[in-house]
C-alpha cells in the first residue's frame, strides 16, 4: 500500500517549483491533490497532468491564500468533490521586495505579510475548523525558508512573514497535538525554483551564492518533496512543532541554529 494511499492533500502554489514537485511526488504516492495557482493557471494545468500521469488524481483551482473568501471558496469545491481533506501544504508565497525598512511603503510590506502569513493562517484555520468539526486527524505542513532565521537586509517584510509562519506552526502544533493533528514546517535554503532563477542563471552569481553552501549546490524541488512526503504520511506521527531546515548546510556554515 502505497504512504498517501485515499489522502486527499491541499498544495498551495502547486503550479510551479517546490509546490508542484509536493504535489507530484503525493500523487505518486496514492494521494488525490488539489493544485492551487494564482495567476499561472498553464503552469498549474501541467502540474495536473504531471500528477495524473504519476498516478494520482488531481484538480486545478484558482486561489489567493491572501484573500479568506477565496480560502473558503476553495475548501467548498474541496468538499463538493472530494468530500474530506486529509493533508494541507502551506507554500504559496511571494519573495521580498528587496527595499530597505525606511523606503518600504506600507502597501509593499502588507503584500508579502498578507500573502505569506496571513494566507498560512487563512488556510490552517479552515483546515483546523473542518477537522475538528469531523472529529479528524490530519496533517499540516507549512513551507517557510532559512530567512526564518537568517536575515537579509532589505528584505524586512520576507524575514518577517516567514518568521512568523515558523512560530504560527509551533503555536498550532500546541493546541492541536491531543486533537492529533500534526504540524510542522520545512526551511528550505537556495532551491532551484522559479523564484530563485534569475541569480541561477547567472553563473557569477551562482557560484558566489554556492560557495557558502558546505554541499556546493543548490537543491532541487524535489528533495524538498520527498521530506514533505514523510511529513504527510504515518510515518511522521510522533512529528510535530518542528522546523526541518533543508540548505545543504548553508545555515550552519553561517554560525546559525535552526
Amino acid at each position: 500500500m502505497k504512504p498517501l494511499e485515499g489522502k486527499v492533500a491541499l498544495i498551495t502554489g502547486s503550479d510551479s517549483g517546490i509546490g508542484r514537485a509536493i504535489a507530484i511526488e503525493y500523487a505518486r504516492n496514492g494521494a488525490s491533490v488539489i493544485i492551487t495557482y494564482h495567476s499561472d493557471e498553464e503552469g498549474a494545468e501541467e502540474a495536473e497532468k504531471s500528477a495524473e500521469q504519476a498516478g494520482g488524481d488531481a484538480m486545478v483551482i484558482n486561489l489567493d491564500v491572501s484573500d479568506e473568501n477565496s480560502v473558503a471558496q476553495v475548501f467548498e469545491e474541496i468538499m463538493k468533490k472530494y468530500e474530506k481533506l486529509d493533508i494541507l501544504v502551506n507554500n504559496a508565497a511571494v519573495n521580498g521586495s528587496g527595499i530597505p525598512l525606511d523606503e518600504m511603503s506600507t502597501e509593499v510590506f502588507d503584500k508579502t505579510i498578507r500573502t505569506n502569513l496571513y494566507g498560512t493562517f487563512f488556510c490552517c484555520r479552515a483546515f483546523v475548523k473542518y477537522l475538528k468539526q469531523h472529529k479528524r486527524k490530519g496533517k499540516i505542513i507549512n513551507i517557510t525558508s532559512i530567512h526564518e532565521e537568517i536575515c537579509q537586509p532589505g528584505n524586512a517584510d520576507y524575514n518577517a512573514s516567514k518568521s512568523g509562519v515558523r512560530n504560527l506552526t509551533r503555536t498550532l502544533a500546541l493546541e492541536l497535538a491531543a486533537e492529533g493533528i500534526n504540524v510542522n514546517n520545512i526551511a528550505p535554503g537556495m532551491i532551484l525554483t522559479p523564484m530563485n532563477q534569475e541569480a541561477m542563471d547567472n553563473e557569477k552569481v551562482r557560484k558566489e551564492k554556492e560557495q557558502h553552501i558546505p554541499m556546493q549546490r543548490a537543491g532541487k524541488p524535489e528533495e524538498i518533496a520527498k521530506l514533505a512526503l514523510f511529513l504527510a504520511s504515518a510515518d511522521s506521527d510522533y512529528v510535530t512543532g518542528s522546523t526541518f531546515v533543508m540548505d545543504g548546510g548553508l545555515m550552519i556554515n553561517m554560525g546559525q541554529g535552526a
